[in-house]
């Protein structure tokens, strides 16, 4: 056995010498300072493959018209899929609009967002704050509320569906108790509501943990001069808890922001297409039925869509990092 050792630690000790005779030839070539980029360099590429490329396509792709797919065969049509977008009597009323599934789409975002991150961040925070107090089992608790993170959202778009099914088993334990059964995905309401509670459940846990992160790197000597003071809990949360806490709360609020816009896996299988009808149609299903789920696929208009969503996610986010440093003077 200390022989097997001793032959496996010596062909490791030759192969760390191969690799590293050819680094210390190139390190004084392109000296010590620029070795960091070329570590780098695989990453950015693989980035620049997977992020910028699809991002300047899809740009290019908003200023080109027809039906082909390739870039170069598309006819360059200037600012033309914006203004029939934006083409609208009145933004409030989808129904005056060119293209009514868009600004549906738009509107049913906007609900979903609102809802969604304010209940998630609140969740997120009040779980948080009750696991930094707990003493027994703190590590099976946040493996708990951070397991549905795990999953697939199309896994957890199947699973909700089957238990919110006429004949599963939420309506089943409503029989029990003497109730009738409710049809929750062909309801309005109670799609709408199903959709933003299985999305606070399923992404609560990642940013529990964020804020979890926050709570305990918080000094306790600060929390023990307020209680010599006599500060009451309420008003230490509020003094210290919250201002202290703020860094990762606009962390939660921008990703929160960003996931709740670019809402799609869960909700497309929770409710077959967001239903019913357009009640949970949301912008990036509008994007992806435009271009790759209708009889004339609409490139050009799909990617003016995304360029649309793309700038509003950023003025949102450079507006909440604004109104964060601004709350900070």
């Amino acid at each position: 056995m200390n022989a097997l050792t001793h032959k496996v630690a010596e062909g490791l000790d030759r192969l760390m010498r191969m690799i590293e005779a050819p680094t210390l030839v190139l390190q004084k070539k392109i000296g010590i300072q620029r070795m960091g980029y070329l570590f780098l360099a695989p990453n950015m590429v693989l980035f620049s493959l997977f992020v910028f490329l699809p991002v300047g396509l899809a740009i290019a792709y908003a200023f080109t018209g027809g039906t082909n797919m390739l870039i170069w065969d598309r006819p360059y049509v200037g600012l033309e899929n914006f203004s029939r977008l934006l083409n609208c009597q009145n933004y409030m009323e989808p129904a005056t609009c060119e293209f009514d599934l868009f600004w549906t789409a738009i509107h049913n975002t906007w609900w979903y967002t609102l809802l969604n991150s304010t209940g998630t961040l609140l969740m997120a925070l009040i779980t948080a704050l009750v696991l930094n107090r707990l003493v027994r089992g703190k590590a099976f608790f946040r493996a708990v509320f951070f397991y549905p993170v795990l999953l697939s959202p199309v896994v957890v778009g199947l699973i909700w569906k089957w238990f919110l099914a006429r004949n599963g088993l939420l309506n089943g334990f409503i029989e029990d108790l003497g109730g009738e059964r409710i049809i929750f995905l062909l309801e309005v309401f109670w799609s709408r509501f199903w959709v933003v509670y299985i999305s606070i459940w399923f992404h609560m846990g990642f940013f529990t943990l964020i804020i979890l992160a926050g709570l305990q790197a918080i000094p306790s000597d600060i929390y023990e001069a307020a209680q010599v003071d006599g500060t009451s809990r309420w008003r230490q949360f509020w003094r210290l808890t919250l201002p202290l806490l703020m860094p990762n709360l606009l962390v939660v609020a921008v990703l929160l922001l960003i996931r709740s816009v670019q809402v799609f896996d869960e909700a497309w299988v929770l409710t077959d297409g967001g239903g019913p009808g357009t009640a949970n149609s949301f912008i990036v299903q509008f994007i992806y039925q435009t271009a790759f789920n209708s009889e004339v696929r609409l490139y050009g208009l799909a990617s003016a869509a995304s360029v649309l969503m793309g700038l509003v996610l950023l003025v949102l986010t450079l507006a909440q990092v604004w109104l964060a440093k601004k709350s900070e003077y």
